[in-house]
């Protein structure tokens, strides 16, 4: 029986990892997918197996000139994306004082820049049609940072603000957006989708960046996530009509956002004396005076 729920997906960045095996996975579901990859024939076996619902199309998402043309072209070709993944990234590993502008410029390029050119090429005919999915990809990093990933997380962090403001602006128009905070899945991240900064400063070689490298290229190929299994996630929060903004997914994300909600609130609970003498009908002596709450 044919289905008739079928969506279509525009996934970018699906040479390798996670992009190629969300729309491999997806394929086989019975959904179209049209998949962005720099190099050609990264998609041709995809586009084989799959002729009559997967769309190839090369598009480097740095390259803005391009998008607006290749998602004109993927509308004719499926008759409208009801889903958009902006998958497309890469890591930077290294401390911030050893991470030039070049490669820290480039990244942001790729992990936020590109994502909201795309975003906005997208969403003229979503608008249209006043209905759509929007897939942003971020980071259990881009919640919580960590060393070693702190101008990735940034990238990350980013992405995060940029989608929490979008999904208020586009919700009224029937457009949903979902923030995935992945952990570590089992993909190439670890190895050819990684960069190491070029400079290495001996000061933070007995700190937490140089564990965090060690630890990165140790657990490449053994990765608790299994990128498939993302698609099927996918597939069903994309037919919810109540969707969450942010997604963490593995037990690793879970846990380092957990984490991380729970050290915010106690902070801010401990800081809330002084942070709430800067008002106007606070105590002249309050800034003076005001001590953090006892641990």
């Amino acid at each position: 029986m044919e289905k008739t729920n079928t969506k279509c997906w525009l996934i970018t960045g699906c040479d390798s990892g996670m992009g190629y095996a969300l729309a491999q996975t997806l394929l086989a579901c019975g959904e179209k997918v049209v998949a962005t990859v720099r190099r050609a024939s990264s998609a041709a076996d995809l586009l084989a197996q799959y002729p009559a619902t997967a769309f190839g199309h090369v598009l480097d998402v740095t390259q803005t000139s391009r998008i607006a043309d290749v998602v004109a072209q993927a509308e004719a070709q499926t008759g409208g994306i009801d889903v958009l993944v902006n998958n497309a990234g890469y890591g930077v590993l290294g401390a911030a004082e050893e991470t030039s502008a070049m490669e820290y410029r480039a990244m942001f390029d790729v992990n936020f820049f590109g994502l909201v050119e795309v975003t906005r090429a997208v969403l003229p005919y979503m608008r249209i049609r006043r209905r759509g999915h929007i897939f942003n990809t971020s980071s259990y990093g881009g919640y919580a940072a960590s060393p070693g990933w702190s101008m990735y997380a940034s990238s990350k962090f980013a992405v995060e603000g940029y989608s929490e403001g979008m999904s208020q602006e586009v919700a009224p128009l029937g457009i949903r957006v979902t923030i995935l905070e992945p952990g570590a899945f089992r993909t190439e991240f670890a190895g050819t989708s990684l960069m190491q900064t070029a400079l290495r400063i001996e000061d933070y070689a007995q700190t937490p960046v140089a564990a965090r490298r060690d630890s990165v290229h140790a657990s490449d190929g053994t990765q608790p996530n299994d990128p498939k299994r993302l698609a099927l996630v996918l597939l069903r929060v994309a037919s919810m009509p109540d969707a969450p903004l942010r997604l963490p997914l593995g037990a690793d994300a879970i846990d380092r956002v957990r984490k991380k909600v729970a050290t915010t609130a106690a902070e801010f609970e401990r800081w809330s004396p002084i942070a709430l003498s800067v008002g106007y009908t606070a105590p002249d002596d309050a800034v003076r005076t005001a001590q953090p709450l006892a641990r």
